[in-house]
């Protein structure tokens, strides 16, 4: 027998029939002998329309009561779920987070898991229940305050529970078949791959891939949680995210087969349109600047990804710093850059909104030379201009006007020959996630 952890995104239980549908699936897994804790995220668009109506009462809510309010979803979706598991004969129990264990700090919004006591939900399936958690939500070990855990909480809540349970795999269902090549909305031809290594996943995920949240992999990696992204929609065998072999009970007759296959040089194409790109121009070049620049944004609790300073061409004692941010902070950034101005010195601020990140991931870069030359011959022949270069060992990530992001992704995907004969790439409801 083996301990499953699933997690149902949003359009997964969208409606009453998806719920069934669901629960049909847990069922048969239970009827399989496994034991199962399922993590569910709001019913379909829910959480946004929680959103909305919070910003019709309040321009500002206050962050506790938005936690309260936002949860709510959640408990919807594992309530009826539950209800649809009774109804084919299973017994399943429903759980919130803070019932479920999960521990978090006490930042509002934005929390992180810091501990899992998962003792309700061991118990309930020592006595043969379905365990159903919401996903997304926690309490603060220091306040007791309800918290959400911010874009991708529910897979995070499903990887931190498989590790507190030492669960033999987490299944991470969404409404495509796996993780793609590319997003096959932009890319109808991308390629489904079979298996793909936490590194490469991370760096994916933080270049935009939204099938899997960075910190969902980043907990993975750390407790060696091997993590399978299916379709709620199909039965086809999805993408495994491990560093080690996929798990006994689960490999099918062609996974061996699957395996001994060379990997390709670049695993995949993301691509990232909530970035925006902030430039400090004529700042003093001296020492110390950038630290005071970039402990500012720290302080407010900003993440910044590339960075590219230049020596200005009006002013040799000056450079131009440029990097780039999530385009919901540009306007926290600006402010308390310009209350610092006359500290830092520094000539005037340009903020751009209208880019695109475009980021190719592999491995096989270590030890392929001609990889960043492919890409920039790609772009170039589409007449696709670039603003911004950053790498790292397995990535290499351009900014690129926001207009020309789909053309250079579909470039990107055909010049490393990743484009599939069989058009597998399917999203089943609409959203890619």
């Amino acid at each position: 027998m083996s301990l499953v952890v699933q997690k149902f995104g949003g359009s997964s239980v969208a409606d009453a029939e998806s719920v069934k549908r669901v629960a049909k699936r847990i069922a048969s897994y239970r009827k399989a002998g496994h034991d199962v804790v399922v993590v569910v995220s709001a019913m379909g668009d829910q959480t946004d329309d929680l959103i909305d109506l919070a910003q019709q009462v309040s321009p500002v809510p206050p962050p506790r009561e938005l936690d309260m309010l936002l949860t709510a979803g959640e408990r919807i979706s594992m309530a009826v779920l539950a209800m649809a598991i009774a109804n084919l004969g299973e017994s399943a129990q429903s759980f919130t987070g803070s019932q479920a264990g999960v521990i978090t700090d006490e930042s509002h919004g934005k929390a992180r898991i810091i501990d899992v006591t998962p003792g309700r939900i061991q118990s309930a399936l020592d006595d043969g229940h379905v365990a159903i958690v919401a996903g997304f939500q926690g309490v603060s070990q220091t306040t007791k305050n309800i918290t959400t855990l911010g874009r991708g909480g529910s897979d995070t809540t499903a990887v931190a529970l498989a590790a507190a349970l030492n669960a033999d795999v987490c299944e991470i269902y969404s409404d495509v078949d796996g993780v793609f090549t590319a997003d096959p909305r932009i890319v109808p031809t991308a390629r489904k791959i079979h298996k793909i290594g936490y590194e490469e996943m991370m760096e994916m995920a933080a270049s935009g891939a939204k099938i899997l949240m960075l910190r969902c992999v980043e907990y993975a990696r750390r407790s060696g949680v091997p993590i399978h992204v299916r379709s709620s929609f199909s039965t086809h065998t999805g993408t495994w995210v491990t560093d080690g072999e996929i798990p006994a009970p689960f490999r099918t007759d062609t996974t061996e087969e699957e395996d001994t296959v060379e990997q390709p040089i670049i695993s995949g194409v993301a691509h990232d349109r909530s970035e925006a790109k902030l430039t400090i121009v004529g700042v003093p070049d001296v020492p110390g600047k950038a630290a005071e620049i970039f402990s500012l944004i720290a302080e407010q609790e900003i993440n910044i990804d590339m960075i590219v300073q230049n020596i200005s061409t009006r002013d040799p004692g000056r450079t131009d710093i440029s990097f780039t941010l999530p385009m919901a902070d540009g306007a926290k950034a600006i402010e308390s850059l310009e209350a610092r101005k006359d500290t830092i010195e520094f000539d005037h601020l340009r903020y751009d909104d209208q880019i695109g990140k475009l980021s190719v991931v592999g491995d096989g870069m270590r030890s392929n030379p001609g990889v960043t030359a492919a890409l920039f011959r790609a772009l170039s022949a589409e007449n696709v201009n670039i603003d911004l270069i950053s790498t790292s060992e397995i990535r290499i990530s351009v900014v690129t006007r926001a207009e020309d992001l789909d053309r250079a992704v579909q470039a990107a995907h055909g010049a490393y020959g990743l484009d599939s004969e069989d058009n597998e790439a399917v999203v089943y409801g609409g959203t890619g996630r």
